[in-house]
């Protein structure tokens, strides 16, 4: 019987053997093998044909939920949105199958990459993110919602809690010429707390992802970490609901004249004054604050004690007789209190200390005895408030 050639000698690929003699071999891997060149460099000249269209449906996104947040009053750290980097998307397109390395784990990556438009929203509280999950459910036609907390427990993976969602538009957009051209886009949207987003920000830079990988003084602390910024921020929401308790308590207390509860805050103040002295739309949040300051630093706690200081003056005619007009509803409080605590008002003022203190000193002392001379003393048996706290950074600050 004749030899058989050996592979290297038939290079002719239309050479046909002859029926007694065997078919040069060929291997599994030459016939198989993929080309993730090729492939990665087809997927990223199609994507970036594309990419301004997947910016203008993340921008879109952007722009309905923004409108959404902002009638529903809810206030969030930041929102954004972008199409996916070139080059991200490149690596992405050409990342091998788990179950087949040989393979490409995306066959068709504009199809199967689902983030190539996405929006973030990154919010202050917990409570902020259920907010905003709402309303993306609301105003989007959602596809799939995915809480990473639970899918990194299952999955026995390093990382912090974010719900991610596949979104369209809804029938009722894609109706209108601006929004109908997106119609076979999918949009990621992201949503978390800020604390949430340091995570995954870092996480980046984490070289082991699954838990059994890492060494365990190095399991120890990421856990560690992540469980403290997990406490951190269900105690940034407790802090939150607390305030919001108080603010609305003290709010009735004012309201039904229990004023000996009501510490001296912002809000409580203006409440207070709208009724004490009348209401002044030309005041400012940031007034309010800095006279609220101010009143603490001259030693006032409660507004019981304020009440107690300046019940039985007229803040009418005492405005006129020191500025020939009646003034602003905080110009008057003050007044009030210099004509009922007279020279201790003027020595806890924090105004009377420092660099130009003496010049305060000064006018509060003549306004003090023009108030005099018009028969309008300090009261004697007035209850002093408690002890003021040590002025500082206070001093040559005005109010609006």
């Amino acid at each position: 019987m004749a030899e058989t050639p050996s592979p290297s000698e038939s290079t002719n690929v239309d050479d046909v053997p002859a029926p007694d003699r065997p078919a040069p071999e060929t291997t599994t891997e030459e016939s198989t093998e993929f080309d993730f060149n090729a492939h990665r460099q087809q997927a990223l000249e199609a994507y970036q044909g594309l990419r301004q269209h997947y910016q203008d449906c993340a921008k879109a996104a952007e722009s309905v939920l923004k409108a959404a947040l902002e009638a529903a009053s809810i206030r969030v750290h930041t929102l954004e949105s972008r199409a996916k980097d070139p080059e991200s998307f490149a690596r992405k397109a050409s990342l091998p199958s788990e179950k087949d390395p040989a393979q490409a784990k995306y066959a068709e990556p504009l199809l199967q990459i689902t983030d190539l438009a996405a929006v973030r929203v990154i919010t202050f509280l917990l409570d902020d993110v259920h907010k905003v999950n709402a309303q993306v459910e609301e105003q989007f036609n959602v596809f799939e919602k995915i809480n990473k907390s639970g899918l990194l427990v299952e999955q026995e993976k390093l990382g912090y809690h974010s719900v991610h969602y596949l979104v369209g538009f809804t029938s009722q957009r894609l109706a209108m010429p601006e929004y109908a051209r997106h119609r076979d886009l999918i949009i990621e949207i992201q949503v978390r707390t800020i604390l949430q987003h340091a995570w995954a920000e870092i996480e980046h830079d984490i070289q082991y992802k699954a838990i059994e990988t890492i060494p365990a003084v190095v399991r120890r602390r990421f856990m560690a970490l992540a469980g403290l910024l997990e406490i951190a921020d269900r105690e940034f929401q407790a802090v939150s609901d607390e305030d919001q308790r108080v603010r609305v308590a003290a709010l009735r207390h004012v309201e039904l004249g229990d004023l000996a509860a009501v510490e001296v805050t912002q809000e409580a103040l203006k409440a207070y004054l709208d009724r004490k002295l009348g209401a002044d739309g030309r005041m400012t949040v940031f007034s309010y604050e800095f006279e609220a300051r101010i009143l603490r630093r001259l030693g006032f706690s409660n507004l019981q004690e304020i009440d107690d200081a300046i019940t039985g003056y007229d803040d009418d005619r005492i405005s006129r007789l020191l500025h020939g007009s009646r003034q602003g509803q905080l110009t008057r409080l003050e007044d009030v209190l210099l004509a009922s605590l007279g020279e201790e008002f003027i020595e806890r003022h924090p105004w009377t200390h420092g660099e130009y203190g003496h010049h305060w000193r000064r006018r509060l002392a003549q306004q003090l005895e023009r108030l005099r001379e018009a028969g309008i003393a300090p009261r004697r048996d007035q209850p002093q408030p408690a002890e003021a706290q040590q002025a500082s950074g206070m001093d040559g600050v005005g109010l609006t």
